[in-house]
């Protein structure tokens, strides 16, 4: 495993230029800076460093890593504010807003360790869909919300008043009948009925067939979970689920 201060050093000495200006900007002894650039050289069995003139210039490779610790640096940096304010949680109330799938699947397990660990702290848990949290959200409504949106570029609502964090990712599965078969790709159902949920909570299928080159025809519109696999299992049509609902 690679030592977490050595990779420091090295982003250190891409961001500052010099093994000389790394060392002071970390407050440490140039020997040291030295030090720990060869200990990683010798973890990583690469040559990270080439001696140009009086300097050193980073090779490829320690370009390359550089740029992962970078991005190491600051997911360590990210988890160690979330802890602190974690920790600093001691009573009160905490208002939720979550989507129904991840209240079913995600909160109940979060919340229990939430229990355990802070034992004086009340949740409240709101069911609301991404726009109706973002909304509570900013009205002061909650504390925090669990939302999710399908594709990266699609907008959340979130802006500069928000700060989002990640959670995860989530599959989305073509659903048909088990009792017939047929093939799992959208293009092959060009003519199936499909269930679908209401206007704003469809985009998801909307856009998969859009790529797939047809529209869908939808025959059953519902936002219930439960009710869409019901009418699957039918046999009145395909859908496509996220993996969260299927659990």
């Amino acid at each position: 495993m690679l030592d977490l201060t050595r990779l420091r050093v090295l982003a250190a000495v891409a961001e500052h230029g010099s093994v000389t200006a790394a060392a002071k900007a970390l407050h440490y002894a140039q020997p040291s800076v030295s030090h720990h650039l060869a200990r990683l050289e010798a973890e990583t069995g690469a040559v990270l460093l080439r001696r140009v003139g009086r300097g050193v210039r980073l090779t490829e490779a320690g370009t390359l890593l550089a740029q992962r610790a970078q991005e190491i640096i600051g997911r360590v940096a990210a988890a160690e504010a979330v802890l602190a304010e974690h920790v600093g949680l001691r009573a009160g109330t905490v208002r939720l807003a979550a989507f129904p799938s991840a209240l079913s699947t995600l909160i109940p397990a979060a919340a229990a360790r939430m229990r355990t660990a802070h034992p004086a702290l009340r949740l409240e848990l709101t069911e609301a869909e991404p726009p109706e949290a973002l909304a509570q959200l900013r009205a002061g409504e909650v504390d925090a919300a669990v939302i999710f949106r399908h594709r990266p570029e699609q907008g959340s609502g979130d802006g500069a008043d928000l700060r989002l964090t990640p959670l995860g990712e989530d599959r989305l599965h073509l659903v048909g009948p088990a009792a017939k078969r047929w093939p799992a790709r959208l293009d092959a159902h060009t003519d199936a009925d499909w269930i679908a949920g209401c206007e704003r909570c469809r985009a998801h299928l909307l856009w998969l067939c859009a790529e797939a080159g047809f529209t869908p025809r939808i025959r059953f519109t519902t936002d219930d979970y439960v009710a869409v696999q019901a009418l699957v299992v039918a046999g009145l049509g395909m859908t496509v689920l996220p993996e969260l609902a299927l659990r």
